[in-house]
C-alpha cells in the first residue's frame, strides 16, 4: 500500500474514503467497503465482517507483523482507479486543543488495517491551518479533484468537513455532484442499539470491557510494539515477561491484567498465535514509577528481545493492585495465568 502526506505524491485517479478512521472499526469498513466495490480491489475482509448489527464472528488470524518497507509504484496503471482512505494528521482534535490525541490505531496499525482490506492508498491531509480554513467548497475543488482526482467518494452519515465543519454528507453530494463525482452516504452502524464509534470503543476500553470493544472494532484490540529489556524481575519468581516498548500516541485500556493471543516471528509463521498473560500498569508491589506492559507467554520461553510483537486483548482478568508480598503476587499470578488457561480452553 502506498502511504503519503503529500498531496503532489498521491497516485491518481482515486476513489477515495474520506474520514478519520481511528480504529478502523465495523462502521469505519462500511464505508470503506464501496470504494473497494468500485475499484474492484480484493483484500482479505470477510464477508461475515460485513453482516448487520456487529453480529459477525471476531476474526484474527489474517493480522500481519507490522513492517514499514512501502515502496513507490514503478509506474501507474492506465485506467487504474485507486481505491484510497483520506484521513487527517495530526487528528484534528489534537490540532485544535492542543492536547497529543492517543490513537487506537497507530499510523503503522492503521496501514496494517487497510491494507488488509484491500485499500491500496493512504493520504495523510496535513491538517494546519490552511486546510481548516477551506470552505466546504473548496476542500472538493482544491483536495478532491485537484490533486485526488476523484471518481467517487464514501462517507459516513455524519461526516463534516470545511471551515468549521460547516459542510454535511448531503454538502458533500451535492457539490461533488457539480464534478461527475458520485457520493455514498453510508448510514451509521449499530452494535446492540448504540452507535458504533471510536468514542464508544475507547470508552470501554477505559472500562476494561474488552468484550464490548472487539464487539465493536469486529476484531480483538491490539497493542503491537517492539519488546525490550526491563528490570527482569519477572524471572526472578517464574514469571520471565517481554516488556512491549509501544508508540507513545497509542491508546492504553484501563490498567489491569488481561488474557491475551501474541503474534511474533519467532513464534512460528506471522498469522501464528500464543496464549498469554498481559500487565498494563505501574507494578505497585516493586515499587514501580513508570508505565508499563509486560507480557508472559504460556507455556513458551526463548528470546524475544527486539522483536515486535502484535498482543490481541482477549479478556479483561483483573485490576491492577499492589501485594504485601513477592509471594502473594506469584501467587496471584499463578491464579491469573489458570484463568486465562481455561479462557483459551473454553474458546477452542
Amino acid at each position: 500500500m502506498w502511504v503519503t502526506s503529500s498531496l503532489a505524491t498521491a497516485l491518481t485517479p482515486t476513489a477515495v474514503a474520506l474520514g478519520n478512521f481511528d480504529g478502523v472499526h465495523f462502521g469505519h469498513r462500511q464505508v470503506i467497503q464501496p470504494i473497494l466495490q468500485k475499484t474492484g480491489a480484493s483484500g482479505t475482509l470477510s464477508d461475515k465482517l460485513l453482516l448487520e448489527d456487529c453480529q459477525a464472528p471476531i476474526e484474527r488470524s489474517s493480522l500481519p507483523i507490522l513492517k514499514n518497507n512501502f515502496e513507490v509504484p514503478s509506474a501507474q496503471d492506465n485506467g487504474h482507479v485507486y481505491p484510497t482512505v483520506a484521513t487527517f494528521n495530526p487528528h484534528p482534535r489534537e490540532f485544535f486543543s492542543g492536547i497529543p490525541w492517543k490513537l487506537l490505531t497507530p499510523r503503522l496499525e492503521k496501514v496494517q488495517q487497510l491494507s488488509i482490506l484491500g485499500v491500496e492508498q493512504l493520504v495523510l491531509l496535513p491538517f494546519d491551518r490552511e486546510l481548516a480554513s477551506l470552505s466546504p467548497q473548496q476542500f472538493v475543488e482544491n483536495i478532491l479533484v485537484q490533486y485526488l482526482s476523484v471518481k467517487q467518494v464514501s462517507v459516513g452519515e455524519d461526516f463534516c468537513f470545511g471551515y468549521q465543519r460547516a459542510g454535511t454528507s448531503a454538502d458533500l453530494k451535492a457539490i461533488a455532484s457539480s464534478y461527475g463525482i458520485d457520493v455514498t452516504i453510508v448510514p451509521l452502524q449499530t452494535c446492540q442499539g448504540e452507535r458504533i464509534s471510536s468514542s464508544v470503543i475507547r470508552q470501554a476500553l477505559e472500562q476494561g470491557d474488552i468484550t464490548q470493544a472487539n464487539q465493536r472494532l469486529g476484531r480483538p484490540y491490539t497493542l503491537s510494539g517492539i519488546v525490550v529489556k526491563g528490570q527482569q524481575l519477572g524471572r526472578t519468581i517464574g514469571f520471565p515477561t517481554a516488556n512491549l516498548e509501544l508508540p507513545p500516541e497509542k491508546f492504553l485500556p484501563r490498567q489491569g491484567v488481561y488474557g491475551v493471543r501474541v503474534d511474533a516471528p519467532s513464534l512460528g509463521s506471522p498469522i501464528s498465535s500464543q496464549p498469554g498473560v498481559m500487565n498494563i500498569g505501574m507494578r505497585p508491589t516493586v515499587s514501580g514509577t513508570t508505565l508499563s506492559v509486560e507480557i508472559h507467554l504460556l507455556d513458551w520461553s526463548g528470546d524475544l528481545y527486539g522483536q515486535t510483537l502484535t498482543v490481541s486483548l482477549e479478556q479483561f482478568l483483573r485490576p491492577e493492585q499492589k501485594f504485601a508480598s513477592l509471594d502473594n503476587l506469584k501467587t496471584q499470578i499463578q491464579a491469573d495465568c489458570a484463568a486465562a488457561r481455561a479462557f483459551f480452553e473454553n474458546r477452542r
